[in-house]
């Protein structure tokens, strides 16, 4: 079993920077799961902004790569999402997922974190 906890939302202005963590907790970190960053705006799909999995592989959704930056530290049992050049559309809902099995951008992982919201204004 796996639980994963986000923090580090919060409301920032348009240009601004966020950095999220999640914390993973309940099974060996390294090498052993997938993990990844979703978003969701109320009334839409669960959109992927980044994956990594068990060997290291990072994916990014192309119209994000560049502002948005997915870490992890193995020491720390936290994957990172590092957020710059923040837009008003990237409001949403932030969430973390794991998996035993790479899911890489699809929604289809086990395990999720509850969230934690990113506000961007203008």
């Amino acid at each position: 079993q796996v639980q994963l906890a986000e923090s580090g939302g919060g409301s920032v202005q348009a240009g601004g920077s966020l950095r999220l963590s999640c914390s993973v907790s309940g099974e060996t970190f390294s090498n052993t799961i997938a993990m990844a960053w979703f978003r969701q705006v109320p009334g839409k799909e669960r959109d992927a902004i980044a994956a990594i999995d068990m060997y290291g592989v990072i994916n990014y959704t192309p119209s994000l790569e560049g502002r948005f930056t997915i870490s992890l530290d193995n020491a720390k049992n936290t994957l990172y999402l590092q957020m710059d050049g923040l837009k008003p559309e990237d409001t949403a809902m932030y969430y973390c997922a794991a998996d035993y099995i790479s899911r890489g951008l699809k929604p289809f992982y086990k395990y999720w974190g509850q969230g934690t919201q990113v506000t961007v204004s203008s």
